[in-house]
């Protein structure tokens, strides 16, 4: 079911549609049976259903739906608070969120007639079919999806076996008209990455740095020397597109009608943009600054665009709209308001836990929506234009035939003339060409691509092969590399007959070698290379088994199929790039739904952690690759914090995953967020590829063109700052009694590793600080109720500091925070020890105990924080020291060390 908002806007503004799909795994729910399980297509949600808002739904972890719709109306909701709700209005919405089932053909369909479900079908109907009248009008028009990654964009647009989306049902639809109107169609195909145009069917080398931009005050922006291939059939259009995502897809459609002498030329712009989360910032404002402009600039300046021509449709004065700051907006500079009709689709995850996301979109498509463009026909009169042409010619004649004969053939002039002749007959020419002599041109290309497929498919039934295996599942099966009889060497180089030829990060020239004798194929790894088979690094030749899992340098993933005798009736599908990843973690004692207590049950508060670790994991060993071949000496490694701690009441505390980030020859250490380090992962490529390109071209050492960054540019470089090593809990219920408590207390790490022990005690005393005898022992701990309470808290000694004992030049903080006190407590620094004296001692009272500080005392411990001092940062320091800085009823007296 999918609703139009009343209110259409007039004139040629940008429509858009909002899609919101069903829960997916990362949103802890197993509801839609796509073909991936790591990444499964996407379903989606839009604003204006006449509808009640849906129930929260909830999953097995816990996640909830917070998107609801009411007529052309969509709500979101804040999860952290229930009565902040956002809505927006848009020109379609569709429902595809729940209320579906999957019929004998493996088609998506309403769960009954008439349901709110929105299928394939129903957003063809609405924006597929609109663009391409449209265009048949001989009309610009553009169609681009925006969201989060997994939000759907790439199943709406492209689809899954049946359910086909948008760019393979219009190719069918064009080409079903193609019979009455006899357009020609243009196939052109391009990524753009790091702000580099690949041409996507361009099979050969590709052109180190990408493809350049250009403009013609005629043409505006375009892709000088991108490949144009002329298509004759939706299947043809299908090929090209190689099952490829985030793309840019460009149909040329050339009608002639030849009654009218009119000839009608548009372009379709076709744009699956890359998820939309790549622009989020880290933690800090620092960052925001230094990292948030630098990431996925294509994004972030779309997103500008858009809001400049946003603020010019509602009258605002604007400078400037900066189409030029990136390839992407070069390239849709026509449809975002120039000669375009234009829709954009934007998608939405209703998870809770995709909040932030989800309300950015939803901002960014109601900015979007304003946006006026200027389409108009693009129409001409060719045979007018033939014969105009014709008759330039004629002049052009004339004038060199004087020219001629007054004897001045070699002057510019002359050479003007010329080359005005020589456009002029190129142009009649170009008019003239029919169609089918298009189609014949490209026959022989079409006819050796067929061969290619042939041969491929023949290839599969005689010989074992590897199969590539990506993130992205549209890419995944794309690469197949054969293992023919004898003896096979594998990596960069592709200088000899007898060599597999694969690139990526950490793969070396010879990286490995293949062995296919007697029907048993091996494979044996080289010096220095890395070789993954099942989850486990291997070092010497290992014999593979059908269905054996390769990952061959930093994260190059590959399924191994056996001879075709093994095969059988096998399901290949499970094993996906979620696959190998759990397989790698499994490897490194990290399992999907084991508590922390070693229980066989699954514990939901894992599940997200563990769905971040194996997407991590593949991007933290690239990230280890770049370092190594640019000579960082840094190393990143995940980490799952508090995984092993609790808070002050000993409940488990949130885990997340952190990147522990070690400078292993200055022995400095750093600990980055997940969203910090996937944004500085986008800027070590910029590096990478800043440095693999100044190689090729000057030839120069490996290294050497990014060691001269400077630090604060460096993405492999922060400033060092103290590092929460692990805790311990000295309970405080001794307290309530006045019994004083000494403790040897085992500091844990966030894993569970022993960082220190720690000699600790808690001492009740009188307000002068002497301290009290059995004789003030409480029996009933209510008897404090009203009256005075001093202790004070001894930090004695640390003992066995593994911080300390893995470099000497390091030193370690303890702190605390202690009831309502509004600042933490720190001891002094001490350095250079694996057994420090503390020798701190902390005067607390409470000059009238209440209710709450006593079930405080009998309920709860003081958390004591094991702080990691390194060369370069400052110590850390408790931030008031009064009286007054405790807010309630405890105060701190001050503290003593020596």
């Amino acid at each position: 079911m999918r609703a139009k908002a009343a209110g259409m806007h007039s004139k040629d503004c940008v429509k858009v549609a909002v899609r919101v799909r069903p829960f997916n795994k990362d949103s802890h729910f197993f509801l839609f049976p796509f073909k991936s399980y790591l990444n499964p297509p996407i379903v989606w949600f839009c604003p204006s259903l006449t509808l009640l808002p849906p129930p929260p739904e909830r999953g097995d972890a816990g996640s909830r739906c917070i998107v609801s719709m009411v007529t052309s109306s969509i709500t979101i909701q804040d999860p952290r608070e229930s009565q902040s709700r956002r809505s927006f209005c848009f020109d379609y919405a569709y429902w595809s969120h729940s209320g579906f089932t999957r019929d004998r053909g493996g088609l998506y369909v309403p769960e009954e007639p008439g349901g709110r479900y929105s299928d394939q079908d129903s957003v063809f109907q609405d924006l597929g079919e609109g663009v391409l009248e449209n265009a048949l009008q001989g009309y610009n028009a553009t169609l681009l999806a925006y969201g989060q990654t997994g939000s759907g964009k790439s199943y709406s647009m492209v689809g899954y076996g049946p359910n086909k989306g948008l760019v393979p049902k219009l190719c069918d639809r064009l080409f079903h008209h193609r019979e009455n109107r006899t357009p020609g169609v243009f196939f052109s195909m391009l990524e753009i990455y790091n702000e580099q145009v690949v041409d996507l069917l361009s099979r050969g080398s590709r052109t180190p740095g990408g493809l350049r931009v250009r403009e013609e005050q005629q043409r505006g922006f375009y892709v000088e020397g991108l490949r144009t291939v002329p298509c004759d059939s939706a299947p043809q259009v299908e090929q090209l597109m190689d099952s490829r995502s985030h793309m840019l897809i460009i149909l040329q459609l050339k009608q002639i009608f030849s009654k009218e002498s009119i000839t009608k030329q548009s372009n379709i712009n076709l744009v699956d943009l890359a998820g939309s989360e790549r622009q989020r910032s880290s933690g800090s404002e620092a960052d925001r600054l230094k990292e948030g402009t630098a990431i996925n600039l294509s994004l972030t300046t779309l997103g500008n665009v858009i809001s400049s021509l946003a603020d010019v449709a509602v009258g605002k004065k604007v400078v400037h709209i900066p189409y030029r700051d990136s390839v992407l907006t070069k390239l849709l500079q026509s449809a975002l308001g120039g000669n375009s009709r234009t829709v954009m689709i934007a998608t939405l995850s209703p998870a809770d836990i995709c909040y932030e996301e989800s309300l950015s979109t939803l901002r960014y498509a109601e900015r979007a929506k304003r946006i006026q463009n200027r389409a108009v026909v693009n129409e001409s009169p060719t045979e007018r234009l033939v014969k105009e042409l014709k008759a330039e010619n004629a002049r052009l004649l004339q004038r060199l035939s004087r020219l001629g004969q007054e004897g001045r053939r070699a002057n510019d002039e002359t050479k003007e003339l010329r080359q005005l002749l020589t456009h002029n007959e190129l142009q009649i020419r170009a008019i003239q060409t029919l169609w089918e002599q298009h189609l014949q041109e490209a026959l022989k290309d079409w006819e050796q691509q067929y061969a290619n497929i042939t041969q491929e498919r023949r290839m599969m039934q005689m010989h074992p092969y590897i199969l590539n295996i990506n993130e992205d599942t549209q890419l995944s099966g794309v690469v197949k590399l054969f293992i023919q009889e004898g003896e096979w060497d594998i990596g960069l180089c592709d200088s000899t007959p007898r060599y597999i030829s694969i690139k990526g990060l950490g793969i070396q020239e010879r990286h490995a070698v293949f062995r296919n004798e007697q029907r048993r194929v091996t494979l044996t790894p080289l010096a220095g290379s890395k070789v993954i088979v099942n989850g486990n690094s291997i070092s010497q030749t290992t014999e593979l088994q059908h269905l054996d899992r390769l990952i061959l340098g930093s994260n190059c993933t590959y399924l191994f199929i056996g001879f075709p005798s093994e095969r059988g009736g096998d399901d290949w599908s499970r094993y996906d790039y979620d696959y190998f990843q759990s397989e790698l973690a499994a490897a490194e004692g990290i399992h999907l739904g084991e508590s922390s207590a070693g229980s066989s049950q699954t514990d939901p508060s894992l599940l997200a952690v563990f769905y971040d670790f194996i997407k991590l994991m593949p991007m933290v060993a690239e990230a280890n690759q770049m370092s190594q071949e640019l000579n960082k000496d840094v190393e990143f490694k995940l980490e799952i914090k508090n995984l092993a701690l609790s808070d002050s009441k000993g409940h488990d505390l949130k885990k997340e995953i952190v990147i522990i980030v070690t400078a292993v020859g200055r022995k400095q250490v750093w600990m980055w967020s997940k969203t910090k380090f996937v944004n500085r992962k986008f800027l070590m490529e910029d590096a990478y590829q800043l440095h693999q390109a100044e190689k090729s071209r000057d030839n120069i050492a490996e290294g050497l063109s990014t060691a001269v960054l400077p630090r604060d540019k460096d993405p492999f470089w922060d400033p060092v700052e103290p590092l929460l090593l692990g805790s311990a809990h000295l309970w405080l219920q001794s307290l309530a009694f006045r019994i004083p408590l000494e403790e040897q207390l085992e500091v844990l790490g966030s894993e569970g590793t022993e960082e220190a022990i720690l000699q600790a005690q808690l001492v009740p005393c009188t307000s002068t600080g002497l301290a009290q005898g059995e004789d003030d022992i409480l029996i009933d701990p209510s008897e404090l109720l009203g009256r005075r309470l001093d202790f004070q808290l001894v930090l004695e000694q640390c003992c066995g500091l593994r911080w300390i004992r893995e470099a000497r030049d390091r030193g370690v903080q303890i702190g605390f925070r202690l009831f309502d006190c509004s600042h933490p407590f720190y001891s002094p620094a001490v350095w250079h020890n694996v057994n420090p004296l503390l020798d701190h001692r902390v005067h607390f009272a409470s000059l009238h105990t209440s209710q709450r500080l006593l079930d405080y005392l009998q309920s709860s411990a003081v958390v004591l924080e094991l702080w990691g001092l390194q060369e370069g940062c400052t110590d850390l320091v408790s931030s008031g020291g009064s009286e007054d800085d405790c807010r309630g009823h405890l105060h701190h007296r001050g503290g003593r060390s020596s």
